[in-house]
């Protein structure tokens, strides 16, 4: 077998095979990247790889803003504004680093991607058995559709809002449900197309969130020493859990592997598998950058506003705005509707990629083949059909919301490990990755993040559950789940260490 076949083992698949295989893109729909066949006589940089070059950059750019919009989603604006109401500019140092436990993640899911040529829902398919890939599928899905509803139903109150209540809440989903079309319409003019749309939509988000600072004028000392002082307190403490779980967004982790590969790449040269993993890596970093501000803006406007005061702890997505509107007043741009036109494009942008995700998770974990026009409705539909119901049952209700908005969020943190486990046990495998692999201390750290965020996600929901659980039925069927849970998990981490462990037996023994 020759070195490169060593290197990328993935790449023994015969033809028919290949063309029988679901994949993220066609060869037709990837970014051509230009090549300079004077790359290497100039020397080489990072890794190996080809000097840096900005014209390069430029041409990777995109992925890594369309995944760092699932650090800006609805759901993670309502945990920026309800820290800042409860816990002032003390979290703002948390926020900061689980920005940056999110990018050690979502670095590695590009890693997988670039190094294999597939994605992480398509690597585990093959994996697991059948009953295990199944389990992982649904869990997925069920992340998704979770994180779905939230989105939409931030995108619905923001058309509430900019449409002075004429829209109710369900008009709001049924309008977000459309940007399903848009999507494709969108996909058809190609990747770069559907970047740029993204990339306005963020523009839009940044713009409307520092206006907002800027109106707020917070206290540039308090926020610099928020950032630079660790600090927490027994009555910050649960947001503060909260500020790191709602980080790592289980299906933008395979979509993360999946984007990548919206470039070429050739992957029977080593050197251009690493230009594209350093030029992913920068480019990742500076769309996290660009969120972590944006969530930084939320934070201390609501900060500013609303901390020790008796509002604080009755904040929510819903009547957000109309707080800000009673603090700050109106101006020439009422502060109302600034709020609105940023969530609205914080929904959009993240259901459309949420609409993305669910593409690649299917079409990975069952290989299914079909037109991504009937693959896209069928992914939007598993979201919007609940999505409509609880906005019709709960639209004049704004507590029953944020009940339901927090069991989302256990349903999400519910699935953290069903997507980073498999991703660092993946991505530590040389048959899998070849040279790419992740070290020994690159392992240790991500384990370590992995496991703190695992176990925050497990305060929460022990939290959750022991007070909103009661009764002996509820009570057993709670510790059933736990018990199947955490075996499932014991299962995943084991299947991990015991064929890696096997491996190395193997090459020992040759």
């Amino acid at each position: 077998m020759s070195q490169l076949e060593n290197n990328h083992p993935l790449l023994l698949i015969n033809e028919e095979e290949e063309e029988e295989e679901e994949t993220a893109y066609d060869e037709t729909e990837k970014v051509h990247i230009v090549r300079d066949e004077e790359d290497l006589e100039h020397g080489v940089g990072c890794g190996g790889a080809p000097p840096f070059s900005w014209r390069k950059l430029w041409l990777f750019t995109g992925p890594g803003f369309l995944m760092s919009i699932a650090f800006l989603d609805p759901g993670n604006l309502e945990g920026d504004l309800q820290a800042g109401a409860v816990a002032g500019y003390s979290l703002l140092w948390l926020l900061m680093w689980a920005t940056a436990m999110g990018l050690l993640v979502q670095l590695l899911s590009a890693r997988l991607g670039v190094a294999t040529g597939r994605h992480l829902a398509e690597l585990c398919r093959d994996e697991y058995p059948n009953w295990a890939r199944m389990v992982l599928w649904v869990m997925a899905e069920l992340a998704l559709i979770g994180s779905d509803i939230q989105e939409v139903i931030g995108s619905a109150i923001a058309i509430k809002i900019l449409s002075n209540g004429v829209l109710p809440l369900w008009a709001g989903v049924v309008i977000t449900a459309l940007d399903c079309f848009v999507f494709l319409f969108l996909e058809n003019y190609g990747i770069r197309k559907l970047e740029a749309v993204f990339a306005v939509l963020i523009a839009t988000m940044a713009v409307s969130f520092a206006w907002m600072f800027g109106q707020a004028k917070p206290s540039g000392s308090e926020l610099l020493i928020g950032i630079l002082v660790p600090k927490l307190s027994s009555r910050t403490i649960q947001k503060a859990v909260g500020v790191v779980g709602c980080i790592i967004m289980p299906h933008n982790v395979f979509l993360h592997s999946a984007l990548v590969q919206s470039r070429e790449v050739d992957k029977r040269q080593r050197y251009r598998v690493q230009e594209a993993i350093n030029y992913y890596t920068i480019e990742s970093t500076l769309a996290l950058f660009v969120s972590f501000m944006i969530n930084l803006f939320v934070t201390t406007v609501f900060a500013k506003g609303f901390y020790n005061t008796e509002l604080a702890d009755s904040i929510g997505l819903v009547n957000a705005g109309q707080y800000l509107q009673d603090k700050y007043g109106g101006g020439v741009f009422p502060i109302l509707y600034i709020w609105a036109i940023g969530l609205l494009a914080a929904g959009q942008s993240s259901t459309i990629t949420g609409t993305y995700a669910g593409q690649f998770i299917m079409g990975g974990f069952l290989n299914f083949k079909m037109k991504k026009w009937l693959r896209a409705l069928i992914t939007r539909s598993c979201a919007i059909i609940p999505t409509i119901i609880v906005a019709v049952v709960f639209d004049q209700s704004e507590a029953t919301l944020d009940v339901l908005n927090e069991w989302l969020n256990v349903l999400q943190s519910i699935q953290i490990p069903f997507a980073l486990i498999p991703l660092l046990c993946l991505v530590s495998k040389e048959q899998i990755m070849g040279s790419f692999k992740i070290g020994p201390l690159y392992q240790t750290i991500a384990w370590l993040v992995a496991a703190l965020v695992i176990m925050i996600n497990g305060y929460l929901l022990l939290e959750f559950f022991s007070s909103e659980v009661s009764g002996v039925v509820y009570t057993g069927l709670v510790t059933v789940f736990t018990a199947s849970y955490g075996a499932f998990i014991f299962y995943l981490i084991a299947r991990g260490i015991t064929f890696n462990t096997w491996r190395f037996k193997g090459e020992s023994t040759n």
